[in-house]
């Protein structure tokens, strides 16, 4: 097995998961078969607890683990399916560490960090690493490993101790390691520093990994002066110091390390000549292409609770960024904080509340994403009554599905105080309520988590005739409230559709109100598995709809019935197995997100 490890330095969120995730699409362009493993050495068992402000979104996978953002990111640029292994916390190992020492796995011993723990950590990365994540028998070839944090982080050092020792038990022909650090430029100056790389490769050594390649992030290409600097001093190579610079679509990553002939330096480290091909990128240079030509504009207003900060919400803007490419749109989208929506916020901030409302009333098309707790629920409510009112496109995930049959009770029922148990415990009609087999004690895990089968119920709904008409789809989950099965038939009555419901028959899967030209729900989280150019059905529907075309979509899906790539217009298209876009925190932002 080969490993390439990805650290950083200096500062946090320079990019080592893009930059990991850039490796895997060059190294499978060379033909070699890639799996990958992300670290976050804090002590939370898994990321379900976390708030999206700490670490941006919770993605899930089919498997139902809740994991690191970055593994959105590798199964979207990889095309690979990853499980709960694939993200090591410091809290699992500490788990198994304990459950070994109480079943006597350890008996006699004085269980220690070195090398009890560092040793379950290798094994780990060592057995994980060989289950294959791309549909095909046997083991992959390389595995990439992303230490999350940064380099001298104090609850990172069980870690790198662990990746030092397996660097060793490997051999060097096997063990490659990737630097990712800041050349900052002082604006009085103008002169890009290198000494704030040189300390952090000095750390790294410290603690007996010694980096192959220094990817350096900079605003502009890294000058060779400075590059013969970095070599001199951080004992690498000059061809292995890569300037990762900004760009205006970060889709050209792979090519400038490509250009930067990154992978004849990783396959000089690990010895794959003979076995790694020329690289061949010609797809991805097509999509990139493509996607920087595009500029008809469909923007879309996104509702939500966690709007200071776009990667809580990645997913949701990557299935948008696939669906506006498909359909040959230039994505402009913007965050609308939902309590600044509210009456609360008009009598505090008026402008605030007024330039939230000219955001939302500007929008093409209204999304309404997941979230918790009862802040801002009450804007969001106000936008689905507005979308639903004034024929906006709108489409409800998990959170936003409940907030629309809220909505939809209080307005069609007549019943003023119809509510969530969730936000109002007491409420007199409450249309959403905690599931029967969740529990009220423990938090982590104990959702409705992972790929689940949604059955259609309603054959010639737009959602059914967006999936191909298919009998059900499966997809992925993360709730632990559901809509009340006995208000289900006055919602019915009133004119709401569920479409699509579980093998019960009594939890729902997916809304629609037929009389409106696209209004959507659906309690599972379709962005988990869009791709590009084998994108969300229900995301598609959605730009289709904002841009007034969803009858074009629809014809082109009953023709595509087995729900493959549809790109319409100049028949370009993207590759499904590769995607390398990322979040920005800026309130409103095109379609490089």
């Amino acid at each position: 097995m080969k490993y390439v490890l990805v650290t950083g330095g200096v500062v946090s969120g320079l990019g080592k998961g893009i930059t990991a995730s850039s490796v895997g699409v060059l190294l499978q362009s060379c033909g070699l078969r890639v799996t990958c493993i992300k670290i976050d050495p804090y002590l939370n068992y898994d990321a379900g607890t976390i708030s999206p402000y700490e670490h941006g979104e919770v993605f899930v996978l089919d498997d139902g683990s809740e994991v690191d953002l970055d593994l959105g990111n590798y199964e979207r640029s990889l095309g690979v399916t990853l499980t709960r292994d694939n993200n090591i916390t410091y809290g699992k190992i500490l788990q198994s560490v304990a459950r070994k020492e109480r079943k006597g796995d350890y008996l006699g011993e004085t269980v220690q960090i070195v090398p009890h723990v560092t040793d379950t950590i290798r094994e780990w990365v060592e057995r994980v690493a060989m289950i294959p994540v791309d549909g095909k028998e046997g083991p992959p070839d390389v595995c990439i490993i992303e230490l999350g944090g940064t380099i001298g982080d104090n609850e990172s050092r069980p870690f790198t101790d662990a990746l030092s020792r397996l660097s060793h038990s490997v051999g060097s022909e096997n063990f490659c390691v990737i630097h990712v650090t800041l050349v900052p430029v002082l604006s009085v100056l103008g002169e890009q520093k290198t000494k704030p790389t040189q300390y952090s490769v000095r750390d790294l050594r410290s603690l007996g990994l010694t980096p192959n390649i220094i990817a350096c992030r900079s605003t502009k290409v890294l000058e060779e002066n400075v590059k013969a600097k970095l070599s001199r001093f951080c004992y690498v190579p000059i061809q292995n110091i890569l300037s990762l610079y900004d760009v205006h679509n970060i889709w050209h990553i792979p090519l400038l390390l490509k250009e930067h002939k990154a992978d004849e330096a990783i396959s000089k480290v690990l010895n794959l000549t003979g076995i790694a091909k020329e690289p061949s990128l010609e797809k991805w240079t097509s999509m990139v292409e493509f996607s920087d030509s595009l500029h008809i504009p469909v923007r879309i207003a996104i509702v939500g609770k966690y709007t200071d900060l776009s990667d809580a919400y990645l997913s949701v803007l990557k299935a948008l960024f696939h669906a506006s490419v498909a359909f040959r749109k230039k994505l402009v989208y913007d965050f609308v904080s939902s309590c600044d929506l509210e009456n609360t916020t008009k009598n505090e901030n008026p402008s605030a509340y007024e330039a939230a409302w000219k955001l939302l009333k500007d929008a093409d098309g209204v999304l309404l994403p997941g979230g918790f707790g009862d802040r801002g629920i009450e804007g969001m409510i106000l936008a689905a009554k507005y979308a639903r009112e004034n024929n906006i496109p709108f489409l409800g995930i998990c959170l936003g599905m409940q907030i629309a049959v809220i909505e939809f009770s209080r307005s069609l029922l007549c019943l003023s105080n119809a509510n969530s148990t969730e936000f109002k415990p007491e409420t007199k009609h409450p249309c959403i309520i905690f599931m029967p087999e969740g529990s009220m004690t423990h938090m982590g895990g104990t959702m409705r988590l992972g790929s689940r089968r949604a059955y259609f119920q309603v054959k010639d709904s737009i959602s059914a005739r967006l999936y191909g008409n298919k009998e059900y789809v499966d997809e992925r989950h993360r709730h632990r409230y559901e809509v009340n099965p006995d208000m289900v038939a006055s919602l019915e009555k009133a004119g709401l559709s569920f479409a699509a419901k579980d093998e019960t028959g009594k939890r729902m899967e997916i809304v629609e109100v037929p009389s409106h030209p696209f209004f959507i729900g659906t309690q599972f989280h379709p962005e988990y598995k869009s791709r590009p150019g084998k994108v969300s059905p229900l995301f598609l529907g959605l730009i289709a709809a904002s841009c007034g075309e969803l009858e074009a979509v629809l014809n082109q899906v009953s023709i595509h019935k087995d729900n493959q790539p549809m790109v319409l217009g100049n028949g370009k298209g993207v590759d499904p197995n590769n995607d390398f876009c990322n979040g920005t925190n800026k309130k409103s932002q095109t379609h490089l997100v």
